[in-house]
Order: structure tokens, then sequence, then C-alpha cells
């Protein structure tokens, strides 16, 4: 079962400020397996998120990767290997 955490207001806050200090001053990679429709609960906010995601997506590259994940793939094999 997959289960969503969400920031505080602060920590939302200060996660944004954080962003908003690299903004176009050194690069960020973030991965997340949420589209970013979904993002708004985990930032509990819709401004908030739009407002950040405006500023992460501003020049950059997005790379969307479908397929199974790594992690997924390599916990079967640990499964299979401890079966056996």
């Amino acid at each position: 079962m997959s289960r969503k955490h969400s920031f505080t207001k602060i920590g939302s806050e200060l996660l944004f400020q954080f962003f908003a200090g690299r903004y176009e001053r050194a690069s960020v990679m973030i991965t997340s397996n949420l589209e970013f429709t979904e993002w708004t609960s985990i930032f509990g906010d819709e401004k908030m998120t739009s407002v950040l995601l405006d500023r992460l997506t501003h020049m950059a590259h997005i790379l969307l990767l479908n397929g199974e994940s790594y992690r997924f793939r390599q916990s079967m094999k640990q499964r299979e290997a401890s079966d056996q």
C-alpha cells in the first residue's frame, strides 16, 4: 500500500525557500513517482505547489521515465535468491 506523506506548512515554506535560493544559481535534480497534479497532496496548498512547480520547471529538463522500477527489480532478485 502506498502512503503519501505531506509537509507541514512550515516545512513547505522552508523547502520553497531552499529552492528559491538555488533558483538559477545551481542545478537541482528531483525524482518523484507522482505526477505534478498530485504534488498538492504533498505540499497541502495549491498556491504554494503552483509557485514551487513554476520555479522548478522554469528552464528545466523534465524526463518522464516509464518502466520497471530498479528498486523493485532488485528486491525481486533478492527475494528469489533467498527462496532458493
